[in-house]
């Protein structure tokens, strides 16, 4: 048995709240859904290493159940600079509508990584999952070796082969249904479309790993369809809405808003490709931005909160995945009780 089927045999509730960076995951909503009998992630990511260890040392004195934190991997992909500075100008007369005479440029980020590495290793927690790359088996080992069990988010079977290589304890397999960010391990990479029970069904057959799907899952049927494939599965927009996220304001307002049809997948707001509820700044930019993470994201944030602050729905990114019409509300535990009832249902009825 490895260190995640250690984890997974604690969880009494196969159910885990996803890191949501940018505000909707925090210490109270890993609690709740950790004491409900699953589990779930802090996102680092936007975080600074002082910033993530306080929420750890709070999720500590809320609940003494396992818990992770992801961490965003730094990107090392070139950046465009001509056609960064190209998308920059296209989006001042945008810009100007919410009183903004101009918009930065990028800077080099590396998200305190080296910082945060140090912090998880002097205060381990239980789990750790990577997103937009891979960290080499030292980075893994390290972790390991302070009783971490470390996760590879994939997005493809190439990608879940290279994490098995490297030594990883499990799999996040995110399929295109998912809400926010694709994780795929380069910038540019057009994400894989196949969907997630398939994407399941090919790792399961190749990769001997224990597997967390993700992507998608909803509701009780969904979840229990991806469950005849993964240990476990992982939740997000389905957590958007419960009492001790931290969504904003207007995130939670416009997904409950008939205004918003349909999601769609664009780097518009942050040069990765992610999925929102589509509105009219990915309809004005999807076509233009390039793929330049985290370049676009700085270049575009002053807008969005402009926009957000304005309470604009329609210039701020507003992650959500395909099944976010069946978005429910209430406490995390009762989501997650609520979710797990209906997923065992439709596997008694199979």
């Amino acid at each position: 048995m490895n260190s995640f089927e250690t984890l997974a045999a604690r969880l009494t509730v196969p159910i885990i709240a996803a890191p949501m960076a940018g505000g909707p995951s925090t210490p109270a909503l890993v609690a709740a859904v950790a004491d409900a009998g699953g589990s779930g992630f802090l996102a680092a990511g936007y975080r600074t290493a002082q910033e993530m260890s306080a929420q750890i040392a709070e999720v500590r004195s809320l609940t003494e159940r396992p818990f992770g934190v992801n961490l965003f991997v730094p990107n090392e992909d070139p950046v465009d600079d001509a056609a960064l500075e190209v998308y920059r100008r296209s989006l001042l007369p945008t810009a100007s509508e919410f009183e903004l005479d101009e918009l930065p440029s990028h800077k080099a980020e590396t998200e305190d990584w080296d910082a945060k590495l140090a912090a998880l290793q002097e205060n381990p927690v239980p789990m750790v999952s990577f997103t937009f790359g891979l960290p080499d088996a030292d980075v893994v080992g390290a972790l390991q070796a302070v009783g971490t069990c470390v996760l590879a988010t994939v997005t493809s079977l190439s990608e879940a082969r290279a994490a098995e290589q490297l030594g990883y304890d499990g799999l996040v397999v995110q399929g295109p249904d998912a809400g926010g960010h694709r994780g795929t391990h380069h910038t540019s990479t057009e994400p894989d479309r196949t969907p997630l029970l398939s994407l399941l069904a090919h790792i399961v057959q190749s990769v001997d790993l224990p597997i967390i799907a993700a992507g998608g899952l909803s509701a009780g049927s969904s979840i229990a369809d991806a469950l005849a494939f993964a240990d476990a599965v992982q939740l997000g927009t389905a957590f958007l809405d419960a009492d001790e996220a931290g969504t904003s304001a207007i995130h939670r307002a416009a997904l409950r808003d008939p205004r918003f049809t349909e999601t769609a997948v664009t780097r518009c707001f942050t040069g990765r490709f992610a999925r929102g509820l589509r509105n009219d700044f990915i309809d004005r930019f999807d076509h233009d931005a390039p793929a330049a993470y985290p370049a676009v994201h700085q270049v575009t944030q002053p807008l969005r909160k402009a926009a957000t602050a304005a309470n604009d729905p329609r210039f701020v990114h507003l992650w959500a995945g395909t099944g976010w019409r069946d978005l429910p509300s209430g406490g995390g535990a009762q989501i997650t009780n609520d979710l797990w009832r209906a997923a065992q249902e439709q596997m008694h009825d199979a």
